[in-house]
């Protein structure tokens, strides 16, 4: 267990020191920036959708290594998927790292490669930093080349 959970921190900690996906994109169909007040993590995303189909994500910003990582590998994943499918993703991943209930592999193995952020869940101070590029990426699919600031899980605060 102690190796599984070394491989998962060493994923982390690559992808918030070298993030998939880091910039803008010009022609965005969908934006929003989050902002966490309490640590002061800060990510704007773009989409491009073509019809319900997220064809390319971006972000940019600055956070710790959680929220960097847990942006980077939603942009990964992000990218060929619907609408339904990326916010199905977000309801799947939400509750693993706020109630922790990925107790088996079929629920693991939705989330891919996300699942390295399922030990966020014993941290519910860092909850709110895994979970900041998803309200964003929430917020602009709900909202077209807006100017959202993401909200967070306020049972953590």
């Amino acid at each position: 267990m102690n190796e599984i959970r070394e491989l998962y921190q060493e994923v982390i900690i690559d992808h918030g020191r070298h993030p998939r996906n880091f910039g803008s994109l010009e022609d965005k169909t969908h934006h929003a920036e989050g902002f966490n007040p309490l640590c002061g993590d800060h990510i704007y995303l773009d989409l491009h959708l073509e019809g319900d189909i997220i064809t390319e994500a971006a972000f940019r910003g600055e956070g710790c290594a959680i929220s960097m990582a847990s942006a980077s590998l939603m942009t990964e994943m992000l990218k060929g998927k619907t609408v339904g499918q990326a916010e199905t993703l977000f309801s799947d991943f939400h509750q693993v790292v706020t109630e922790g209930k990925a107790n088996h592999a079929a629920e693991l193995s939705k989330l891919g490669k996300l699942s390295v952020l399922t030990g966020v869940c014993e941290y519910p101070a860092r909850v709110k930093c895994a979970t900041l590029a998803w309200h964003t990426m929430h917020n602009a699919l709900s909202n077209q080349l807006s100017e959202i600031v993401a909200t967070t899980d306020d049972e953590y605060e």
